[in-house]
């Protein structure tokens, strides 16, 4: 897995997290982002409006290839 740059504004309960914790939580949430942060998990959640023909693509392929 590499790391990438990435904002990321993090919130907790727990105000008191040492150094350690903290860069563990970030470590943590950067792997299950890298994970549902590709192509194929984008062209399934998101659909594109072509209004030059005036349709809706919903079909994952045709969507990452648009």
């Amino acid at each position: 897995m590499e790391n990438g740059n990435r904002d990321l504004l993090f919130g907790s309960k727990y105000s008191l997290l040492t150094t350690v914790e903290m860069e563990k939580e970030f470590l943590l949430l950067n792997k299950m982002l890298y994970g549902i942060e590709s192509m194929s998990t984008y062209a399934v959640v998101n659909e594109v409006i072509d209004i030059n023909k005036y349709r809706v693509l919903k079909k994952p392929h045709l969507v990452a290839r648009a």
